[in-house]
């Protein structure tokens, strides 16, 4: 159950399906409302500059010290595109112009849906911010794929690497589903189920 309390009035939720729904639901017991727990949208950039491409060394948790393209959630009042854009200055200050969807990769298992976007650098600078203890340009052949974050954005660039290799950068969907063994941060824990590359 996602809510033990109604953020409307204060009473307890109990967990009910609500009538003509299939799923248990918050449901407040003195007035009724129903809250519904949606997921989360995360959005980021491939940052290119020339053939290298932008990563960074997080210096929060989860991940702490590991690497990746700048990402985050998708704030209220922002379109996803600019949301990616936001979080790349949030992470790198590095401002940057969109080239449009990448990926869009489902997440089932924390509940997240991945936007990737490339994204051109605009001018030169980058730098460290509170978010990242380090910033920096590589190749493709310098990803350090031992040491990314996240296995949504090892599996993004993954496909950016693929795409890159064929020389044409397609649009991609599929699922990154996790085996439900292992570590949740393990790339060989994962598979890409139903790709379809546009």
């Amino acid at each position: 159950m996602s809510h033990k309390f109604c953020p409307d009035c204060g009473s307890p939720c109990e967990s009910q399906i609500p009538e003509g729904d299939h799923k248990p639901r918050s449901v407040c017991t003195a007035c009724g409302h129903i809250h519904y727990v949606n997921p989360n949208m995360v959005v980021g950039c491939i940052v290119e500059a020339g053939g290298d491409l932008l990563l960074a060394k997080r210096d929060i948790e989860p991940a702490l010290g590991r690497w990746t393209f700048p990402a985050g959630y998708l704030e209220c009042g922002e379109s996803c595109a600019d949301g990616a854009a936001r979080e790349t200055m949030e992470e790198t200050e590095a401002r940057v112009e969109s080239l449009g969807l990448f990926a869009l990769l489902d997440i089932p298992h924390i509940a997240q849906v991945y936007g990737v976007y490339r994204a051109r650098l605009i001018g030169e600078h980058f730098a460290p911010t509170p978010e990242s203890s380090e910033v920096k340009l590589v190749s493709i052949d310098e990803i350090p794929w031992d040491k990314l974050a996240f296995p949504s954005v090892a599996t993004a660039l993954r496909l950016y690497a693929e795409d890159r290799a064929s020389g044409t950068i397609r649009t991609h969907t599929g699922i990154v589903e996790w085996s439900g063994e292992g570590s949740r941060f393990d790339l060989a824990n994962y598979r890409l189920r139903e790709h379809r590359a546009h």
